[in-house]
Order: C-alpha cells, then structure tokens, then sequence
C-alpha cells in the first residue's frame, strides 16, 4: 500500500531535450515545469490570469495546523481503539503519517508496540504496601507521591520532574522521552507531561508538539521568511513548486530559496553560491592589478605614467609593464609612458601566459558583472515595486476613487498591474542567472533566449512606465478626467499581455 505522502523531488526528473532542459535548463518534464515566455496582444488572457490564481498548496496558521494535528490523532485514536496520547506517541513515531500508522500497525501490531514503547500491560507490578522506593534517589515516598509510566516503575514527583524538565529544555527530542529506568522503552505520553510539569515546560512541549507536526511531515513545511509563523500544505504532484505565504513571501517549496521560476533549483544554487563566494573578487583582482615584484601586495592602476612605487613600508619603484626596478628605466626605455624592455620581451612571447591568464580572468569578470548587475537591477527595481503597491494601497487607490468619482472596487486593475510587475521583475531577474550558465557553444539556443527575454524585458518597461507614470495624470487631475476609461484600457491590455507570462 502507497503512502498517501510520498514527495516527489524536483531534481528527480528527466530533463526534456528542448530549449528549457538540459544541464542549465529552466525547467524540467513532469510539469517542474514546461515554462515559456509569452508576448500576447490579444484579449485572451482570462485563462492565464486565472491560471495564476490557482494555488496548489493551502496556507496554516497556528489554529489550523492545531486543528488537523487533533484531527488525525482522533482518526488514529478511534480506527486503531487507543487512547489519544498513544496515538499521538504512534503518529510522531511515523512522522504524522496517517496511511503509515495503519500499514505498520495492521501489518505487525506487537512490533509497532515494541518499537514506539507502546505497553499493552505494566513490566512491574508495584506491590500494595504504604511507601515506595524511588529508583532514582533511592528515597522512600508514600504511594501517592510515587508515578509511573505504562511500564510501572516508580519514581517519586521531584525526580520524575526534574527528568522531565531537563528533557525539554535539551528541546524537541523530549517528543520521544522514554522511561527514566535504563532497561524500560516505555514511551511516557503528554498525559505524564501536563502532570509532572510547570507550567513553562507544559508549553514549551505543546509548542515542540505543534511544529512536529509541521516539521517531520513531508507535505508541510513552515515559510522561510524571517519572523513568519504560517506553514504550507502542499499538493504532491503539483506542476509548480511556487508558494505565495500570507506574510507576502514568495518562496520554491522544493529548495525554500525565493520563488525563482523559470530556472530551476540547482541553477539557483550555483547562482546563490558564486554571488557569496570569493572567486570573483580573485578575479577582479587578477584582472586589474598586479603584485608588487618586491613584496607582492597586489596594486591597480587606474592612471597616470608607468613609474609606480609600492606603499610603505616596501616602497619598492618599478615600471607597470615589464615589472623592472624603475632604476633601470628612463628616457633610453621609453620614458615614463612606455617600456622598450617590454615590448620586446612580448614580441618573444616572455608574457604570453601571465597576459592570457590576465585576459581570461578580465573575460570572466566583465561575463559575470554583465549579468549580475542586471539581476541586481530587477531585484531593486521589483522591491520598489513592492513599496509602490503599499502605497498605491494605502493611500493613491482612495485619492483616486474620489477625483476621478469612481468606487475602489473598479480601481482594482491598478492593483492587479502592480501584482504583475512585481511578479514580472522576479522573472525577469532570474532570467539573467538562466543566462550566466547557458553553454557559450549553443549559439542558436542563446540567441533565442536572448530575443524572448528582450521581449519580454521591453513589454515590462511598457506596463511599468504606464503603471508609475501616466497613472501619475490622473491622481494629480483636479476633477474627473474624459480619458480615464482610455487609460484603463491600456492598463488592463498591458497588464494582461504585454508583459512576462508564464505558462505551466
């Protein structure tokens, strides 16, 4: 029998042999997914724009991930005829898999039992007598100040408390807290918690219970954005590994990077990694400095003659071309804006190799600026973006309703034209990391992916200068303004085709 929550891996797919595939390609066959890029005039658009709305996953909040926790405690509680803490105990045991408890339950009951500490019978029968020795401080208690797990050995209250305490503050592995005796599996429930506990501990183990359910379950994950305490169920199979969260977050559900479609995760980790790492800035300075030939502090020059002397305490005088003493320099060699000595030796091929490796690093640096600063650009250009939509929100869309004497409900495809940008900016700046690993041999692939993005780059342009500026006309008008529903129009018309579409 299947779980019923098998993930599947994004980088678990075949590539297809297309423009979007291969080792830096966009996207991938079973739906990861078939993305292109779209310059559509025409009006129809309601299928894409409703294409979008659809969200294959459901956003939690705390009462939510609660309420399904409860859920599938009672299922277990109640199919399997066991009290709800040890169906608690079975379903952290399976990572909160429903279709797993039952599979392994009905295929061996005694192994599962044996496995999670789940005792059908006490192991110790504490005999009927007045005091009791705790197995820990060796101290005798009366009866009642004595507990015990399902398994019967007693310990008194201030032992079992502080073995309880200490667990839940070493953190969550306190979800599978067995008895305190060496030779005992037994699982000790939420039941002995709430008994044995203050009332600190008592939510710091609910708080552990609550984000199990999230953390060791496949089809949830919480939202990666800093401070956000909603969670995401997601629909396995689905076409689209992007996820929008309440708190406005985008991000991938397969790598939890930001929603980075059309490229695909390992693109973007290569992308993530050279952007933190220190290859360029070796090839920065291999490309424009070169080291001192005394102490070999790497210098730039950025101008002025061929004369350069080193900072102290070295201060060593050499000429920038040939690396000589300066003192062997002078109007025989060339003067102060050439080198005879170098010149020569290149014609013999002296600095072939050091000038190729110089010339390559150079070719590499400028390759990698060329396309980080444009994607640098859209992430600025798209955070703008964001901002301008809140204040659009805030405050224009009212400014708006009242001067051109229209209802805010009719205002919202100023809302959805700034949606579209701030989506279009994301793609587009990926578009740029898409294009940094495109194999330099594949002519013909780069120059198609380098039209549609130039497409679709122009088409952006288009929708943003009509959203930021021509809107700028009418909030400024004094009254109503006989053009406005020509300017909706257009608004709308761009919004739906003149910009970055993606299809799944």
């Amino acid at each position: 029998m299947d779980s019923e929550d098998d993930m599947h891996d994004a980088n678990d797919v075949d590539s297809l042999d297309d423009f979007y595939s291969g080792d830096t390609g966009m996207a991938s066959d079973d739906g990861d997914g078939d993305y292109e890029f779209i310059d559509n005039d025409t009006d129809d658009s309601d299928d894409s724009t409703s294409h979008r709305q659809q969200q294959n996953y459901t956003i939690l909040n705390e009462e939510d991930i609660r309420q399904r926790q409860e859920e599938d405690i009672t299922k277990i509680s109640t199919v399997l005829s066991i009290p709800r803490v040890s169906a608690s105990i079975l379903l952290r045991h399976y990572n909160w898999s429903v279709s797993k408890v039952h599979d392994a339950w009905f295929a061996d009951e005694e192994k599962v039992r044996k496995a999670v500490g789940l005792l059908e019978r006490p192991i110790v029968q504490i005999p009927n007598i007045k005091e009791l020795t705790c197995g820990i401080c060796f101290e005798a208690y009366p009866r009642d100040r004595m507990y015990a797990a399902a398994c019967g050995h007693p310990f008194c209250g201030t032992c079992w408390t502080g073995y309880v305490s200490t667990a839940i503050n070493d953190g969550p592995g306190c979800l599978m807290l067995r008895c305190p005796d060496p030779s005992c599996g037994a699982a000790v429930g939420q039941d002995m918690i709430n008994i044995l506990s203050c009332e600190e501990d008592k939510q710091k183990y609910s708080r552990y219970l609550l984000r199990s359910y999230i953390e060791d379950n496949r089809k949830t994950k919480w939202c990666p954005a800093p401070g956000c305490d909603f969670a995401v169920d997601f629909v396995v199979g689905s076409a689209s590994y992007d996820v929008s969260c309440n708190c406005t977050h985008s991000f991938c559900w397969n790598c939890t990077e930001e929603a980075h479609r059309p490229v695909d995760c390992s693109t973007v980790a290569k992308w993530i990694l050279k952007n933190s790492a220190e290859s360029e800035n070796m090839n920065w300075i291999l490309a424009n400095s070169k080291p001192c030939p005394k102490c070999k502090r790497p210098i730039e020059k950025n101008q002025g003659c061929m004369h350069i002397t080193c900072t102290p305490p070295c201060k060593f005088e050499f000429c920038w071309l040939c690396l000589g003493a300066w003192s062997d320099h002078g109007e025989r060699t060339g003067g102060f804006y050439a080198c005879n000595r170098y010149e020569t030796a290149k014609q013999e091929g002296a600095y072939d190799e050091t000038e190729k490796r110089r010339e390559m690093a150079k070719n590499s640096l400028e390759r990698y600026t060329h396309y980080y600063e444009r994607w640098a650009t859209n992430q600025s250009s798209r955070q703008k973006a964001v901002t301008d939509l809140q204040q659009m929100q805030n405050v224009h869309i009212e400014k708006l309703s009242d001067k051109q004497c229209q209802p805010e409900s009719q205002l919202k495809f100023i809302t959805e034209a700034w949606l579209q940008i701030i989506e279009c900016r994301r793609v587009l700046k990926w578009t740029y990391a898409y294009g940094y690993y495109l194999p330099e041999h594949e002519h013909a692939k780069r120059q198609f992916f380098e039209y549609l993005q130039g497409r679709a780059e122009s088409g952006l342009e288009r929708l943003h200068q009509c959203a930021e500026k021509e809107l700028q006309v009418y909030l400024n008008a004094e009254g109503p303004s006989k053009d406005f529903n020509d300017f909706r129009t257009k608004l709308a018309g761009l919004t739906r085709g003149r910009c970055l579409v993606l299809h799944l």
